[in-house]
């Protein structure tokens, strides 16, 4: 399945409030979004048949298309509802979920007003992000040239496609040099994220992560945080320097795709995947299973 391009799949997808075949859920290639990115998505995940933080994940993309001066034409509670009838409809109750909201092929040009706001959602069954082998081991993640940007620069608050082309390219070149990700700082200098996921490391049974300045608020890196606040760990939401990298004993990413995945290293620094690390996993795991 994995294998098989996704405008090639079967299945069926939400568009517009209506049901339609997969290979039939199409937009012109004069689409705005196609050209000038006017677009946000999330990112969510069924497990057992119940969609994880479904309201937060709506919560989030009616965030990110205000930021982008977009009106979703459908209530949130509409959004909800969508999303669980299509995952019914495609028969899935472990899969993954992709609403997704862009400005339509009325308009060319960077002017934005009279084009029309879509919304679709497409689930497809999509096992861990990273193999079992690779995150039972640890990823391995090279630093990236990139940064991520000033939030004066680009809108870096929103879930959007605007932001993806560092990611995509970091993720790119970090695979052709034999690494799973890569590291982007942020425009300052200091540790930003992976190309897709929040990163945490454990130093002393604390568990530090960068602030919120210039990376996307992960609902798996929040589920995370609640979950070791439970535990009695300390959270330190800082700048971090990427030298003080080597003072962490372990490290992790998060994210819907990559839920909670050890690093065994991060450019010259390593890491283990400790007693802490496989814990957060583990407990992880459990809450979205409902275990």
């Amino acid at each position: 399945m994995q294998d098989i391009p996704f405008d090639q799949r079967d299945g069926w997808i939400w568009v517009d409030g209506k049901t339609v075949p997969w290979k039939d859920a199409k937009v012109h290639v004069l689409t705005h979004a196609l050209h000038y990115a006017s677009s946000v998505f999330e990112g969510q995940r069924a497990y057992n048949g119940k969609i994880f933080k479904l309201e937060d994940h709506t919560d989030r993309l009616y965030r990110s298309a205000d930021i982008l001066g977009m009106e979703i034409p459908w209530t949130k509670d509409q959004i909800n509802e969508a999303c669980y009838e299509n995952l019914a409809k495609n028969e899935l109750v472990d899969a993954y979920q992709r609403p997704v909201v862009w400005r339509g092929a009325e308009k060319m040009g960077l002017s934005v007003k009279g084009t029309e706001i879509h919304v679709a959602i497409a689930t497809w069954s999509w096992p861990s992000y990273f193999s079992p082998e690779a995150r039972l081991k640890g990823l391995r993640l090279c630093m990236s040239n990139w940064r991520r940007p000033d939030p004066m620069t680009a809108p870096i608050l929103a879930k959007s496609a605007a932001n993806y082309p560092i990611g995509c390219l970091s993720k790119d070149e970090a695979e052709n040099r034999g690494y799973d990700d890569a590291l982007l700082l942020d425009w300052e200098g200091y540790v930003g994220e992976a190309s897709g996921a929040n990163i945490f490391f454990i130093k002393n049974g604390e568990l530090h992560t960068p602030s919120l300045k210039c990376v996307l608020a992960g609902i798996t890196r929040a589920t995370v945080i609640e979950i070791a606040r439970e535990k009695g760990m300390k959270i330190c939401e800082r700048n971090i320097r990427p030298e003080e990298m080597g003072d962490f004993d372990q490290a992790f990413l998060t994210g819907t795709a990559a839920e909670v995945t050890p690093l065994s290293e991060v450019g010259d620094f390593r890491f283990k995947a400790g007693e802490e690390t496989i814990d957060l996993m583990n407990s992880y795991d459990a809450l979205v299973r409902g275990k």
